[in-house]
């Protein structure tokens, strides 16, 4: 199970881990966006620091409708205790955690100052007898 908080601004932020350059694991913060469709979102200076391996540039609809090109890094995050191979759009935005990430887990969140946030692995519905 994984815990945030939603701050005074109303937005859901929650710790996870990255493997760093040289084998550590480095704590980030990202705010929920499930507005976004992909795995993580990083600063491209983040990205630097991190030294993520490129993968590839694509165009992308934002939610205004504009297609913005986008730089492509491969990452492991340690999500919910185990590694998962991701990948990352640079953007200049900060690090948001999307959809991708997201799938197979419930979120729950108390969207109040203070709130809890909860993200904890959906279990299969039992089969129909």
């Amino acid at each position: 199970m994984i815990r945030g908080e939603v701050n005074a601004n109303n937005k859901a932020l929650i710790p996870f881990q990255l493997h760093g350059p040289h084998g550590q694991i480095e704590a980030e913060t990202a705010q929920i966006d499930t507005g976004f469709s992909g795995y993580l979102t990083l600063s491209p200076a983040r990205v630097g620091a991190l030294q993520l391996p490129s993968f590839s540039t694509s165009e992308f609809e934002l939610g205004d409708g504009s297609r913005v090109m986008f730089n492509i890094y491969t990452a492991v995050a340690v999500w919910d205790g185990h590694d998962r191979d991701i990948f990352v759009l640079a953007s200049e935005g900060g690090a948001l955690v999307g959809m991708r990430m997201l799938h197979g887990y419930r979120l729950l969140m108390d969207v109040v100052d203070g709130g809890e946030v909860l993200i904890e692995e959906r279990l299969p519905s039992p089969p129909n007898p």
